[in-house]
This record gives structure tokens, sequence and C-alpha cells, in this order.
């Protein structure tokens, strides 16, 4: 079965927008809550946010509709997607949920959950809940209903529980930091992170207004970390995203380094410490030199569809610790059970510090592949798999790159586009390549 609500992280949309409508959110979280009362008598959900002025309102209806189930509500407030899967886990509730769009701009808004393990939700836990929705509701009666109350020190919690990831025997003190939170969940958390730890820590994208969320600022938007590293001559740079499950990192010389690079380094500061890791869990978009470097030392390297959750699930059945993908959600299973930004930043620094080297010189063999990515438009009806012309030029480009490069070729899931990208030592080649396949689609 397809889901009609539920996409790859939840449900998301514009605010004022089916499904984003607060009689929708009511409706939903009446559904969810008589899906967890199946198994429970008296269920607990916590509810957490990020900073969009539309965050408000949707609590209030899931609170209703939950309440309306008989269902008891924890509200934590502003608080990082990651907060939320581990304080649920923390306070043995039955669930959290999430209002948060992640990295899209404020006018648009999500509800995504977590188990009570703190973990992404099954399909089969997502078709039940749309299931309840196309039932009637049923009300409890009076003396059943749920009630909601705040816990007040959410934050406090949160930070405490990131500070705990990072090695007791070691300090960030004398390092200078930028910290950027997009105006989003991480703004009073992630200053507060790093400071505790010893850091000088330079504020910047801390200063949510409901309406500024993502703009120009955090993981997506990394000229102002970069500026701002080199105004402030700062050792690194942290951005985060409007939810804080994604993360990109600058060095003291502007340098840029992005998921793929970052999750090289968590595997580096495991190996350095003699730790066994048997395999990490990439993309099919995650560059092919960082997969070389870690075959290099002994360490698999499987790629999951696009999504963290596709990630997720190659690392369950593998049983390792380590994923990510190029566009910062980092995932390090024995650490937290969902991606975390603040984590996957310490976890970096943790690398740094104990080595006495910098990003660059811990990466100085890892090289990315230049890639070129081309998007083809298709045409009503172009059937893009069939082109026979297409399947003969990209055996030959397969051919031509051998163990140097790789082709990807895949649909878009928004829009009728074929994605051609290649990948490939040589930048010009690369270009090449992709162009010769795109050819084929055109033509």
């Amino acid at each position: 079965m397809s889901r009609k609500y539920f996409g790859t992280d939840g449900i998301r949309g514009t605010v004022g927008q089916s499904p984003i409508t607060p009689d929708f959110v009511l409706r939903l979280a009446h559904a969810v809550g008589r899906v967890l009362k199946r198994t429970e008598d008296k269920p607990v959900v916590l509810i957490g946010k990020d900073t969009r002025i539309s965050g408000y309102m949707l609590e209030s209806a899931l609170e209703s509709g939950f309440n309306s189930a008989g269902v008891e509500v924890v509200l934590l407030g502003p608080l990082p997607t990651p907060g939320v899967a581990y304080l649920t886990r923390a306070q043995r509730a039955s669930l959290g949920v999430v209002i948060s769009a992640s990295h899209n701009p404020y006018p648009d808004n999500g509800i995504k959950f977590f188990s009570a393990q703190g973990s992404k939700l099954s399909d089969e836990w997502e078709l039940a809940v749309e299931a309840a929705l196309d039932e009637p509701p049923a009300w409890v009666d009076s003396a059943s209903l749920g009630r909601a109350r705040r816990l007040d020190d959410a934050a406090g919690r949160y930070i405490e529980f990131c500070k705990s990831t990072f090695a007791n025997d070691l300090t960030l003190k004398g390092l200078k930091i930028v910290v950027d939170g997009a105006h989003g969940a991480a703004y009073y958390i992630a200053p507060k992170v790093f400071h505790e730890l010893g850091a000088e820590v330079v504020a910047i994208g801390c200063a949510p207004d409901g309406l500024n969320i993502n703009r120009d600022v955090g993981a997506t938007h990394t000229d102002a970390l970069v500026a701002a590293v080199q105004a402030h001559h700062a050792d690194y740079g942290v951005a985060l995203d409007g939810d804080a499950d994604r993360l990109m990192m600058v060095d003291a010389t502007g340098r840029l380094y992005n998921g793929d690079e970052l999750l090289y380094l968590m595997a580096d500061d495991r190996l350095g410490r003699d730790e066994h890791v048997p395999g990490v869990v990439g993309t099919l978009m995650t560059n092919m030199a960082v997969e070389v470097a870690l075959k290099k030392r002994g360490v698999q390297f499987v790629r999951a569809k696009v999504g963290d959750r596709y990630v997720l699930e190659e690392l369950y059945k593998h049983k390792w610790l380590l994923g990510g993908e190029g566009s910062g959600h980092l995932l390090a299973l024995d650490k937290q059970t969902t991606g975390d930004g603040l984590v996957s930043a310490l976890q970096v620094l943790q690398t740094c510090v104990r080595s006495g080297r910098s990003m660059a010189q811990l990466l100085a063999g890892v090289t990315l592949y230049p890639q070129t990515l081309i998007n083809v438009r298709l045409q009503p009806g172009q059937d893009w798999k069939a082109n026979t012309r297409l399947s003969a030029e990209t055996k030959a480009v397969e051919a031509e790159l051998g163990e140097a490069g790789r082709v990807l070729i895949r649909a878009s899931g928004t829009e009728p586009l074929v994605r051609v990208m290649v990948e490939a030592r040589d930048a010009a080649q690369a270009q090449a390549c992709a162009e010769r396949l795109a050819l084929t689609l055109r033509t």
C-alpha cells in the first residue's frame, strides 16, 4: 500500500494548505492517539518544535487531538529534532512528535514522529495511522481525557546529553568556534553545548523571530559561516539546519567540509583509537573518494538510497554504527538513535582535539572526486529506462572510467526529470561523460 500523507520524513507542506492545517493536524493527533491506545492504556507523548511562527498553532492542534483520544501530552518547547528523540527515550514516553520542516523556509512546516526507542517508525505504523484517519473520530469521555504539562528543563537535559557524547578526558578550551543555529531549534542550545565544553563561542543565526529560520544562514546557506569564521579568526565553524539534525563545518582557513568528509572523520576517530569499524553506510550520492579511502583502511562501504531513513535501514541490516549523507545527516548509533548535528560536530571536534591535527590534515589523503550533475527534463510519456542509446552509452562511460569513477542515473522524486551524475578523478572527464549521457536523453 502507498502512503497518502506520510513522505520519507513525516508529513510536510506549506502551512494553511492541506495537509498542514490545524483541522487536519488535530485529526492526525487523534488518529495517532487511537493507534497508541491499541497497545497502551494511558500513552504519553512528547511534543517539541522548531522556531517557526506556525509552531504555536500546530502545537495547540496536536495537544487537543491527543487529549481528545485520552493521551497525555508533555510540551518541550523549541528543541532540536534529535533532542526530542533523546527525551522520548529518556522519559520512557510512548511517542515523540516534532513540529518542523527542517531546512525549508518558514512558510512550510511538518509533523514527524519517533518511537519510544527514539527511532523512526515503520511504514506499517504510518499506514495504520492513515487508516485511522479515514475512520470517524472516537472521542473519549470527559473523565478519560488526556492532560498536558510542560517539561521545564527540556533544553538543559538535552545539553547535558550532548556533552556526555564528548570524551570525558578532552576539552574544547583554547578553541574559538563560530556556531550557526540557522535561527532554528538549536538557537539557545548549540552555543551552550560548545561553551560548557570550554570553547570560546561566537554565535550567529541564533536570533529567531518566527520568520527567519534558515534564511541566509545554517547548513544550507554556509556563506555566513565561512565569513564569520574568517572575520573572527576562529578555529572552527559549525552550521546546523532549522531542526539541527544536519551539519556542515568550516576550518580556520574558511574551507567548508560536507557530510561525506565529516562521516570519514567520524570513522577515522574510531580507527585511530583501534576500535573495530566493520563498515560504514553512505548513499548513492556519497563521493567515491570516501568509499575508496575507507576500503583502503579495511572498512566496508555500502550505499543506501538517498535519505537518512534508508541509511538507517542499512545500518540496522548490517548491525553497523556509522552512516550519513553529503547533506550533513550523520548517524553514530552508539551515541544517538537518529541524525544529530550537535553530536556529530562533537565527534568530529573530538577527532581533531585528540589527534592534535586539523580537519584538512586528517583528510589529506581523501581528495573528493569532481562530480558533474545534469538534470534532463523528460517529455510527456518518455520512458528513459527503455532508452537503448542511454544504456549503451552508460556501459561505454563506465568502461572508460573503470575504477576511477562511476555513473549514477536516477529519476527525480518530485519533478519529471532524470538526474545524470558522473564522478571521476578528472573534472573535465566527468563533465564530458555526463554531457554524452545527457545527450542520449535529449535526442
